[in-house]
């Protein structure tokens, strides 16, 4: 049986490495790589981004232009984890759980965008709401989220994980100050919204995981919801299939941030009094986040192609 051939253009990363430890092991899967020294060299990459039968990005914006202009065979199937192609028209939302033709979409597709993290947890949460009417488009937006140190990548893993380090890595740290996180384009997008939200990160000092919260003021919004009304427009937006949770009876005086770290799943939650609504999403920001649904994308359009090709 031919095996299906993967190349992780950018492996050495956070991302890229997770990415080949779930895959090195998977049974008909052949991982390509290239000798440590050309790592670097355009015509040897160049030579293995158009020989896969697909590709992961896991590289800076810019160097995942790059590698997609040097792909000229188009059978390759390409699935990119920065944030170069999530609001590109020829590109697919990596994300199953969307809409009901979300996964028929990545199934077929050659150009897939994996979400970003903390969008994952914000279009879970604002989509749904907004497709039904519960938040208008041009709502006021705000989320603020906290996430695991390895959202950072190499350099803040090393930086959280020395044995010589700041005081002020032990606590939250809030950043993006500018408004200018590279996650609001999609996060508008994908929901629908006529304009960016407002939106706070924190980093803090755990591996991984992550919650993103987006309170709503009940006196602001159309007309009278719920808690209730919105945890059935969650169950009947994510079907009991994937990887979206809709936690309907958590009885906890605390959520932690990191419980689903080392999961491929998000879990969805709704709190309030009737008059102030916070909507939360939980995750891990290397799983259902990055590599996890990297990975899903991949299993989707992996049975096409080899039905195709006869692999299978």
């Amino acid at each position: 049986m031919k095996k299906t051939t993967v190349y992780i253009d950018g492996e050495a990363g956070t991302t890229g490495l997770k990415i080949r430890s779930r895959l090195e092991s998977v049974e008909g899967i052949e991982l390509l790589a290239i000798e440590e020294k050309l790592r670097k060299d355009v015509g040897e990459r160049k030579k293995m981004l158009n020989t896969a039968d697909f590709v992961f990005l896991c590289l800076p914006d810019e160097a995942a232009k790059e590698a997609v202009s040097l792909i000229e065979n188009g059978e390759v199937r390409v699935i990119d984890a920065s944030t170069a192609h999530r609001t590109h028209p020829g590109w697919v939302y990596g994300f199953p759980e969307l809409s009901v033709n979300q996964e028929e979409m990545i199934r077929l597709s050659r150009r897939v965008a994996v979400p970003g993290c903390y969008a994952t947890g914000f279009i879970a949460l604002v989509r749904p709401l907004v497709k039904a009417g519960i938040i208008p488009s041009d709502y006021p937006v705000s989320a603020y989220a906290v996430s695991g140190y390895s959202g950072g990548g190499r350099a803040a893993i090393a930086e959280y994980e020395s044995g010589v380090r700041p005081a002020e890595l032990s606590g939250a740290r809030l950043y993006a100050l500018s408004q200018e996180h590279k996650h609001l384009p999609e996060m508008q997008k994908i929901c629908g919204l006529e304009h960016p939200p407002m939106f706070n990160p924190m980093i803090d000092d755990f591996y991984s995981g992550m919650v993103v919260c987006v309170p709503l003021q009940a006196r602001t919004l159309p007309k009278e919801y719920s808690v209730s009304d919105i945890l059935r427009t969650y169950k009947s937006h994510y079907p009991e299939i994937g990887r979206v949770r809709v936690i309907e009876d958590y009885g906890g005086a605390f959520l932690a941030s990191n419980a689903l770290s080392g999961s491929d799943d998000i879990e969805l939650f709704a709190f309030g009094n009737g008059e102030k609504i916070l909507l939360v999403a939980r995750l891990d920001n290397l799983g259902k986040g990055a590599c996890g649904a990297a990975v899903q994308c991949f299993e989707i359009m992996r049975k096409n192609q080899e039905k195709q090709h006869g692999y299978i």
